[in-house]
Order: structure tokens, then C-alpha cells, then sequence
């Protein structure tokens, strides 16, 4: 009962998605709504996979200082799954706040803020423990230290001076080292003293009646009276009490000096009341965080003048009238909330009743691959058929679980789904984790993997080298003897279908004996050095292209054949006559079509020609035909 009721405060799990990991919240709120649901607002924590991989790189950079602060050799001797565990279970803590309905809660954990003291193996020692020490803004994209963090070590201890000894004299110039600001052990009485200060707040006040800024601020006498009697007026009197030697004589006239009589104003009174209001909204937000109200809501003060405010702010009665709004806000809403148990099938779960085909050699026996994985109590483990568990590689477990793009037929065990959804990865490290430095969340599926728009999954990130994928001998022996199974030009152009890999081997074996040992050698193909056709271009240059015909003088028809084969439909666009070539769209030097010659061109040449004899001209008709 106790592990199903859900209070404010609580780390939980959301569950979004049948398929994503579980997120983890902490309820800030329990709010009923209008139709009778409960709605949790939650503070949101984000997991290393939803975060860029700039920002990956720099928590890492992080955790390498934090490890060289900590100087914990258990560190640095931790194998590699360990090392690659951890990290599911580093969290970042984040200022958005989300609604979502409490009916989605999938149970408790607990998350802490890492301290440098502590091991960080024990957080795998715990189920359902996270650790966080980095604040992560999802709208600025940001990754910052917690300013929540409390410093502990040796690194943060003072340094203590050794005690003197009786007698011995202290060297240091303690004058240099403080200032003295009151003597207790003046001539006057504490009687004459307070008579000091009701002077000062009088004189405090008839300042403030003189002063125009402030009679807006404080219209009425018992407003300027009770401005006047604040903190920053007695300490005013009092330094000039001890500035004049306690000599009340000289004090008073110090008060009222000879332009008029001194005004103190404290953060309260320079403050207007659209500013108070700003400050105000701004701690409902982000609380103590001081810096986060000072860039967002008041960038104009200064930090000091912030902190100087917040703490006269709660000597008010406005604050003690917001104190006693939320704590009658907290009566009214929901402490607790009971959510029962969910136990509704999971759609990525798969039938142990239906074998799966056998797709790209998917082929496998029962208890080869690893040891049977215990269900639930009264649960018989199945056989995996097909393939193994892709994080653990065991091929027998109570319930298997669709995982990762469809076209790939991934699966989990029930032990690694359940550690898939609670800590948003796989129990092993595999090859994709060293490879994919990042995610990359503009082509990723619901399970983290890239993707091409295509469906077929790829590395997200660009490597810095480049490879390519060598089959060998007995794969391209295989594609040539089995060619009439495997169909390669018809597999080609459907490259999603799958393809049995076990009976082209079964196939392979049997056709293989009778085909030659030697392979079939191939025809030598001879290339010249670069050096000779280095030599060769420079000997044949590319000939020189004749200038274009001069388009002037008059045209003669009477001296021109007609042209019967090839009529002109067209005088502006060739389009009409048929396709223009590369050259002709894109403006390039070449030689035009003969087909698509407009008719100035043809009449320009034979103008320029025209003191050829006619046997010439003739040919140049049939060339042009």
C-alpha cells in the first residue's frame, strides 16, 4: 500500500511511451482537475540520450575533473561495463515544470545530488538510484554547474594558523587586518545613546519631508516616520557617533550638516513598486537563485542590491501575508495520491508460441547462446527462437520484447527491457555505443537508434574516417554459384526484403564440390603510368575553337539555295524543333546542333561565305541536311 502512495517530493517514473525508456520526474504539485483527474506538476530530469553530443562532451569533461578531484582509485579500476552502467545512471536536473497525469506514474526512485565524497560505484550497488550534478537548459541549449552544490574536501578547508604560545608576540599588523567601527566601553550611557538615535530618526523623517522622490513614495507622516526608523538610519547615527569621538555635541551637528539634513535610504525605499512586483514573480519561479532572477526579471540591480532587498523583503508583513497564502494553498490541495499497480500487456511484447522466420541468418539453437533468465515466480523459461537477446545474448527468457527499429527484428529479454525502460540503455556496451559518440535527434527511432529517412539504420554522426565494408572469398563464390536464388538484380532494386542466409549457405555447400579449386582468372588490365599521359596531352592539345562569323553587311537571298530538307518552324525557340542541349541552357562554349541552328546563324554564314564556288555551297547544304 505504502509503495503505491505517491507524495509531493517523490522522485518517480513517467511512462510517455511503450517503447521509450521511463522518464523520471520529481512532483512538485498534486492538482485535481475539473473532471476529477489528478495532474502532478514535476520538476524534469533529462538522461544523457536527450541531450546533444557537444553537451555529452563537456559532462564528460566534467566527470574527469570530479574524478581527479575525488581521487578515488576505485574509479580509474572500474571495467568497462561498469563504467558504461554508470553512466545510465547520471541524470541532469532541469528548471521546466510539465503537467502530466498521475495515472502515468510507473513507481519510485531516487536521485541525489553527487557528492565528492561519496563512491560512485554505490549508486550500482542500489536499483532505481540516479545521481545528478549539472544543470541542463533545454531552451538554451546549456550545461551548468549546480550552484546548489556543496563543497567538501580537502580542497575547500581552510588553512589554520598554529595556536601562539603564552607569551609569544603575534607579528602581524592587526590594524592592517580590521577596523574598529564601536567602542562599548564609551563615556556615554546606553540612556544618552538612545536619546542619540531618536534624534537621528528625527531628523530622518524631516528629510524625508523635504525630499520629493520620497514624499511620493511615503505620503503620510506615520510612513516617512517609520521609513526613517529602518535599520540603515541607527547605523548612520551610530558610525557618527564613533566617527566624532562619542562626543554628542558634534554628533547632532554631523546630522545636519550645512546643506541640509542627511537622508539614509535603504533597498526597501529605492526600490519602486513595479520592481517590488518583478522580484516577487521572479522568487515565485526560480526561488533563492539570485543570479537566474537577476538575468531574466531585473537585469537593471545588481546582484548585492537583490540580496540586500530579499532580506529586508522578509521582514515585511508582505511577506508573512505570502506565508500564510501558501501554507492555506498547501491545505487545499492533495498531500498524497494512490496509484495502483500497472498491469496492462506491453504492445512490444512478442508471442513465445510463434516462430520467427529466419531473416539474414537469424538462425539459432536453444541454450547455445547463454543461460535461461529468471521469470516470474511459476514462470517456465522459453527457448529463444531466432535471434538472441541483443543486450545480454541469451536465447532463453520468460518474455522477449520487440526492440529497435522494425525492419532490424531486435529483441530484448524481460530482465534487459525492464533495465532498458528504468535506465535508458542496454546492459552491455556494444560496438554502436563506441562508435556514435552522440545522438543525433533530428533521424533517431523511438529506441535511440539513427536513421536514415529510408528506415535503415545508420551511424547519425559522420566519422572521421572512412571505411568500406569487404566481403569475403566464399561470400563472392556464394553470389556466383547461387546467383539463381539469390537474384541479385531483383534484391538490388528491393533491398528491405530479407534474404535466408541459411539455405544459400545449405545450397553454397552442396554446389561448391563440384565447381573447379582454382578460380577463374581473371583478364589483366594494363594502365599506362600518369607520367605518359602527361606527356600525350601535352603533345595533342585540344584544338582551338574558330571565332563565331561576324554578323554585318547585307544579305544577298538571290545567291542562296533553299534549304528543302531542313525548314526553319521556328525563328525565335529552338525548343520546338526538339531538345536544347547542356551547352545551350547553361551558356557553355560548343559546338551547337546543327538540327537546332537558328536560320540567322545559317544566312550569317553563308553571307560570309558567299565567295565560295557553288559546288561548296552545295555541300555545305547537304552538311547542314
Amino acid at each position: 500500500m505504502a509503495a503505491n502512495m505517491y507524495r509531493v517530493g517523490d522522485y518517480v517514473y513517467f511512462e510517455n511511451s511503450s517503447s521509450n525508456p521511463l522518464l523520471i520526474r520529481r512532483i512538485e504539485e498534486l492538482n485535481k482537475t475539473a473532471n476529477g483527474n489528478v495532474e502532478a506538476k514535476v520538476v524534469c530530469f533529462y538522461r544523457r540520450r536527450d541531450i546533444s553530443s557537444t553537451l555529452i562532451a563537456l559532462a564528460d569533461k566534467h566527470a574527469r575533473e570530479l574524478e581527479e578531484e575525488m581521487e578515488n582509485p576505485e574509479m580509474r579500476d572500474l571495467p568497462e561495463k561498469q563504467k558504461h552502467q554508470l553512466r545510465h545512471r547520471e541524470l541532469f536536473l532541469s528548471r521546466q515544470l510539465e503537467s502530466l497525469p498521475a495515472t502515468h506514474i510507473r513507481g519510485k526512485c531516487c536521485v541525489t545530488l553527487l557528492n565528492e565524497t561519496e563512491a560512485l560505484k554505490s549508486y550500482l550497488d542500489r536499483e532505481d538510484a540516479f545521481f545528478y550534478s549539472l544543470v541542463y537548459d533545454p531552451q538554451q541549449k546549456t550545461l551548468l554547474a549546480d550552484k546548489g552544490e556543496i563543497r567538501v574536501g580537502n580542497k575547500y578547508q581552510a588553512d589554520i594558523t598554529d595556536l601562539l604560545k603564552e607569551g609569544e608576540d603575534d607579528g602581524r599588523d592587526l590594524e592592517k587586518m580590521e577596523e574598529k567601527i564601536w567602542d562599548p566601553n564609551s563615556s556615554l550611557t546606553e540612556k544618552q545613546i538612545d536619546q542619540f538615535l531618536v534624534v537621528a530618526r528625527s531628523v530622518g523623517t524631516f528629510a524625508r519631508a523635504l525630499d520629493c522622490s520620497s514624499s511620493v513614495r511615503q505620503p503620510s507622516l506615520h510612513m516617512s516616520a517609520a521609513a526613517a526608523s529602518r535599520d540603515i538610519t541607527l547605523f548612520h547615527a551610530m558610525d557618527t557617533l564613533h566617527a566624532t569621538g562619542y562626543d554628542m555635541t558634534r554628533a547632532i551637528a554631523a546630522l545636519v550638516p550645512q546643506g541640509g539634513p542627511v537622508l539614509c535610504r535603504d533597498e526597501m525605499e529605492e526600490w519602486s513598486a513595479s520592481e517590488a512586483n518583478l522580484f516577487e514573480e521572479a522568487l515565485e519561479k526560480y526561488g533563492k537563485d539570485f543570479t537566474d532572477i537577476q538575468q531574466d526579471f531585473l537585469p537593471w540591480k545588481s546582484l548585492t542590491s537583490i540580496i540586500e532587498y530579499y532580506y529586508m523583503w522578509k521582514t515585511t508583513d508582505r511577506y508573512v501575508q505570502q506565508k500564510r497564502l501558501k501554507a492555506a494553498e498547501a491545505e487545499s490541495k492533495l498531500k498524497q495520491v494512490y496509484i495502483p499497480n500497472y498491469n496492462k500487456p506491453n504492445p512490444n511484447q512478442l508471442s513465445n508460441n510463434v516462430k520467427p522466420a529466419l531473416v539474414n541468418g537469424a538462425a539459432g539453437t536453444a541454450g547455445t547462446a547463454g543461460t535461461a533468465v529468471p521469470g516470474p515466480p511459476g514462470s517456465v523459461p522459453t527457448p529463444g527462437l531466432g535471434r538472441a537477446c541483443e543486450s545480454c545474448y541469451t536465447s532463453s527468457s520468460y518474455q522477449w520484447y520487440s526492440w529497435g527499429p522494425p525492419n532490424m527484428q531486435c529483441r530484448l529479454c524481460a530482465s534487459c527491457w525492464t533495465y532498458w525502460k528504468k535506465y535508458g540503455g542496454l546492459k552491455m556496451p556494444t560496438r554502436l555505443d563506441g562508435e556514435r559518440p552522440g545522438p543525433n535527434r533530428n533521424n533517431m527511432s523511438p529506441h535511440g537508434l539513427p536513421l536514415r529517412h529510408s528506415g535503415s539504420p545508420k551511424f547519425a554522426v559522420k566519422t572521421r574516417q572512412a571505411f568500406y565494408l569487404q566481403t569475403t572469398s566464399l561470400t563472392r563464390m556464394a553470389r556466383r554459384i547461387c546467383q539463381d536464388i539469390i537474384r541479385p538484380r531483383y534484391m538490388a532494386r528491393h533491398p528491405y526484403l530479407p534474404v535466408n542466409t541459411a539455405a544459400i549457405k545449405a545450397e553454397c555447400a552442396l554446389r561448391l564440390p563440384d565447381r573447379p579449386k582454382k578460380p577463374l582468372p581473371l583478364k589483366p588490365v594494363e594502365r599506362k603510368p600518369l607520367e605518359s599521359v602527361v606527356r600525350y596531352l601535352e603533345a595533342h592539345p585540344r584544338p582551338s575553337k574558330p571565332n563565331p562569323p561576324t554578323r554585318g553587311g547585307s544579305i544577298s537571298t538571290g545567291s542562296l539555295t533553299p534549304i528543302k530538307s531542313s525548314p526553319i518552324l521556328n525563328n525565335g525557340s529552338p525548343t520546338i524543333l526538339g531538345k536544347r542541349t547542356y551547352e545551350q541552357h547553361n551558356g557553355l562554349d560548343g559546338a551547337k546542333s546543327k538540327v537546332l541552328a537558328p536560320q540567322w546563324d545559317i544566312m550569317a554564314k553563308r553571307v560570309s561565305e558567299a565567295v565560295r564556288p557553288s559546288s561548296s555551297l552545295q555541300d555545305e547544304v547537304h552538311e547542314l541536311d
